[in-house]
């Protein structure tokens, strides 16, 4: 929006655990006057198992960085997201499509990767007769400068969720209340959710 673009946004519902994500999108888009969709990919629990899908898996703590914050992946999440992002994009005659994988991720999602992300600009491109560019602006920032970013922006972080548990509060101990954690500290600033502890 910042650069122009008209916007509207998908958020997808694959039975994860962390529902909350879902209510704080809507929350934002209405907010913004973005229309969006909510669609439903209730296939994807079924078919990829992970902490996140799984209600009887604990999900891990700690930092992306460990060998454990692996069980976090939902195999082949994001291409899913982004092929039906296209269909979306290319039926209503949109030219761009956004996907914020950033460097933080790179560790253990694949399907954040540069690579993958190449891949899937050539996919786009030749997907259909009109031709989609994807844009993934944040490919090579950390989580800190997305934050400092959002901060410069305006973005209410208090109406944004990062943990995985799907609790009232964030953990405040899973990879991705830790990543948000650090990322608030580089940018020096405050994060505005409650934690449990």
């Amino acid at each position: 929006m910042h650069e122009g673009y008209e916007v509207s946004a998908l958020t997808f519902d694959y039975c994860q655990r962390h529902k909350k994500e879902i209510r704080c999108a809507e929350k934002t888009c209405a907010k913004l006057h973005i229309p969006h969709k909510l669609v439903g990919v209730p296939v994807l629990n079924d078919l990829a198992p992970s902490s996140l899908t799984r209600a009887s898996w604990d999900v891990p703590e700690g930092n992306y960085a460990e060998e454990t914050m692996k069980q976090t992946v939902v195999p082949n999440r994001n291409m899913v997201f982004l092929s039906l992002a296209a269909s979306y994009a290319i039926g209503t005659g949109a030219p761009h499509l956004f996907y914020a994988a950033h460097a933080g991720d790179h560790a253990i999602y694949p399907d954040c990767r540069p690579a993958f992300v190449s891949a899937m600009t050539t996919a786009l491109h030749l997907c259909d007769w009109n031709d989609l560019v994807l844009h993934a602006p944040y490919l090579w920032m950390s989580k800190g400068d997305i934050v400092k970013k959002g901060l410069e922006l305006g973005v209410n972080y208090a109406d944004t969720w990062s943990c995985y548990k799907g609790e009232e509060l964030s953990c405040g101990k899973c990879g991705a209340c830790t990543e948000r954690l650090e990322a608030f500290e580089q940018a020096g600033a405050a994060d505005p959710l409650k934690y449990q502890d």
